[in-house]
């Protein structure tokens, strides 16, 4: 199995899936619409969650071909939006220190913010990995 754009790790996805009644997990691999039907129903009444113990590699690979690795690691960016969101860590993490202290001083502006990030941090981290990436490319490194 080729690792090598490894963005996502299972260990993470099992930690998250934990909370799984929550949607964590679906987010974290991408998939925020069924992360939301999990959050609202909590987990699909719990058999939703059971199921994705068993999905979450299959999920986990999935993320793997989507979204592309690079200077921003997924797993600690998502750790830091799980737990610190709201004080704006996941995006300084990320080097958007703006924001981040607007996060810090307003809640994640005042919690919107913060679900915004839940919906749409993979594609911010992809992009800026783009960005790294053309970066070294236009170098012709």
């Amino acid at each position: 199995m080729n690792r090598e754009n490894d963005t996502h790790l299972k260990s993470i996805g099992y930690v998250l899936w934990l909370f799984g009644f929550t949607g964590s997990h679906r987010f974290y691999y991408g998939r925020p619409i069924s992360g939301t039907v999990y959050f609202l129903t909590f987990g699909l009444l719990g058999i939703g969650w059971l199921v994705d113990l068993f999905l979450i590699p299959s999920l986990d690979r999935q993320a793997d071909m989507r979204f592309r690795k690079g200077w921003i690691d997924y797993s600690i960016a998502w750790i830091l939006l799980t737990f610190l969101g709201l004080f704006g860590a996941h995006r300084m993490y990320m080097g958007k220190w703006f924001t981040g202290i607007l996060y810090l001083l307003t809640m994640g502006i005042f919690g919107l913010g913060y679900l915004y990030d839940f919906w749409t941090l993979n594609d911010q981290i992809t992009e800026a990995n783009n960005f790294q990436w053309r970066g070294y490319q236009d170098k012709g490194e």
